[in-house]
């Protein structure tokens, strides 16, 4: 098994509540109270050592929040490292609304990061012992566009396969800067990166096409919530559906599904069965309400259900 590390420049606290009904300005008593370690690599690594693989997380954690996240990340047994900063960690929050089955997602932006703060990453980026290094989440204010496109340029000579999953400048840059071995936006990701609409499969596998076709990435992985996921490589565009499955949250469903996927890839699985198993992880993750992810039973009861390709 190949290992993976995962950098988080943005990560949370992920909290979340049960609700029987929302109401402003009256207080409202919550049930089923939960707390995890979140923000995208974070969250990727939690679901790729659920799976048995190795990850370390390179992480900023700072303020009188930074402590909780880092004692979340111990409690899931999470190898990693800490880069600390000044600001405070930011706390998300899920709250689920029993009356409509609705869940409402608060998501504050994040600390301003001092481009000290983020150099040190950078830095220790440069001593990562892996296989896959997975870029994945937000940048906090203060963190550089490129930020992602640096980190890979330092990895790269290194023969370490770059994983890219994050959104609008970020993303943009880390495509334009190549190298990468999977890119996985959504699609209204990968709207905003082309800058025009993207109404059908058709236009979506073309769009990924064309960052595989000018050596950007070797895959793009383009997930689309309920209406499936498109995977593109130098064989051409695939579709897989999505599987019809009462989802119950939407928090982690593309990190679960990046997760799925390395794992799969790190195996040595080929392209086409590491996309079904990265679309049966993604799936796996919205069964549970909260910050859960996916699980390994989960996911391979659904796997059995994806479309063989």
């Amino acid at each position: 098994m190949k290992s993976i590390a995962t950098v988080t420049m943005n990560p949370t606290i992920d909290v979340s509540y049960d609700i029987d009904r929302m109401r402003h300005t009256h207080k409202m008593r919550t049930d089923n109270e939960w707390y995890a370690p979140g923000g995208g690599g974070i969250n990727v690594a939690r679901v790729f050592v659920r799976l048995g693989g190795h990850s370390r997380c390179y992480y900023l954690s700072g303020g009188a929040t930074g402590p909780a996240l880092d004692g979340l990340i111990d409690l899931h047994q999470l190898v990693r490292t800490r880069i600390p900063i000044a600001g405070p960690t930011r706390v998300a929050s899920a709250v689920l609304e029993h009356e409509s089955g609705k869940e409402y997602r608060f998501v504050p932006k994040g600390p301003n990061i001092a481009e000290s703060e983020w150099r040190e990453c950078l830095d220790r980026l440069g001593e990562a012992e892996c296989d896959y290094m997975v870029l994945s989440g937000s940048l906090s204010p203060g963190v550089p566009d490129d930020f992602y496109a640096r980190a890979a340029e330092l990895l790269w000579p290194r023969g370490i396969e770059i994983v890219l999953d994050s959104s609008g400048p970020a993303l943009g840059a880390g495509i334009e800067a190549g190298g990468l071995e999977l890119v996985k936006p959504s699609r209204g990701e990968l709207r905003g990166y082309v800058g025009r609409p993207l109404d059908s499969v058709e236009e979506i596998g073309k769009a990924a096409m064309a960052i595989v076709e000018a050596g950007k990435a070797r895959l793009v992985a383009v997930t689309m919530g309920h209406e499936g996921a498109v995977l593109a490589r130098k064989e051409g565009p695939v579709f897989l559906p999505a599987l019809k499955i009462e989802a119950a949250s939407a928090v982690g469903a593309g990190d679960s599904f990046v997760a799925g996927m390395v794992f799969a890839l790190a195996q040595g699985k080929d392209d086409l069965e590491a996309f079904r198993f990265g679309l049966a992880a993604g799936s796996a993750a919205v069964l549970r309400a909260g910050a859960g992810l996916a699980h390994p039973e989960d996911i391979e009861q659904l796997l059995a259900r994806v479309q063989r390709l």
